[in-house]
């Protein structure tokens, strides 16, 4: 943060809160990668595969009416596919002015060992089944988060204006790509519910306490220079019965705060792009060789 310039949210907001809804298809008997499987036992797994359904059967409506009660958007990572297999949860999407964003076609078919045309063509789907339903491509984040560097060069070419597949930072942030332009928007390994409930074990009090000192910190730190807090979700997670009251405790704890951007990560790239992209590019260019 040293000397960096100085990130303004508007209308004095020191902190931009903003929810990332996963919602995804798992394939029932997926393409075989050799070096991950979505499934942790042998395919078709019916356990894994039935929970993740739960989600889209009934952890998304739990979820959405939550947001809508506190007029809180969703920033949608999506598996474009479920435009095709779930027309229904895009239709309510859209009628709550949530904006969809691509996380591949399936979470079943990672980046892993695809050429750069092969992932080209994934962006160039997702854009296409997008504006079908209304919506454009502007963000990204790769199935299960398995990019190579060269395929932020490769969204940057195709129109894609943010990807959250770096957690580097608190703010957005230029990337160095060498056609177009992109940014990264703060999204969270940290602050998501997979991590927190399945790979933590953590019981929902214990991710709400997690969640309140991250929000607690960065809105202190915002008083400076402004932050940007993501909290990623599944709805087969938190939008189980037991973790949902949970999750509208922590919104009605961000929607206490006065000083609080409750934005789409689209709304946050276009701020960026608007009012800081130019001065934060140019301030990084001059810090070239001196680190």
């Amino acid at each position: 943060m040293r000397g960096r310039p100085q990130f303004a949210l508007p209308d004095g907001a020191q902190l931009a809160f903003w929810i990332a809804p996963n919602i995804e298809h798992y394939e029932w008997l997926p393409p075989i990668n050799p070096n991950r499987s979505p499934y942790p036992r042998v395919v078709p797994d019916v356990l894994a595969y039935s929970v993740r359904d739960y989600g889209n059967r009934l952890g998304f409506r739990r979820v959405s009416d939550e947001m809508a009660k506190r007029g809180i958007r969703g920033s949608v990572s999506l598996s474009v596919a479920v435009c095709d297999h779930y027309p229904d949860i895009i239709a309510l999407c859209n009628d709550l002015g949530w904006e969809l964003f691509s996380h591949g076609i399936y979470n079943t078919r990672y980046f892993y060992g695809m050429t750069l045309e092969e992932q080209r063509q994934v962006v160039i789907n997702s854009r296409e089944t997008l504006a079908k339903v209304g919506q454009r491509l502007d963000g990204w984040l790769t199935p299960a988060i398995t990019p190579s560097l060269e395929t932020q060069e490769m969204l940057a070419q195709e129109g894609v204006r943010y990807t959250l597949d770096y957690f580097h930072d608190d703010q957005p942030m230029p990337l160095n790509v060498k056609g177009g332009r992109l940014i990264s928007v703060p999204y969270s390994i940290e602050m998501n519910d997979i991590p927190m409930a399945a790979w933590n074990n953590m019981s929902m009090s214990e991710m709400f306490c997690a969640l309140k000192a991250q929000f607690d910190r960065l809105y202190a730190e915002g008083a400076e220079s402004g932050r940007v807090m993501c909290f990623a979700i599944h709805p087969f997670v938190v939008g189980q019965s037991h973790r949902i009251d949970a999750f509208a405790e922590f919104l009605d704890y961000a929607k206490s705060h006065d000083k609080v951007w409750f934005p789409t990560a689209r709304e946050i790239a276009d701020w960026y792009y608007e009012s800081h992209y130019d001065t934060m590019k140019a301030w990084l260019d001059g810090l070239e060789g001196e680190c």
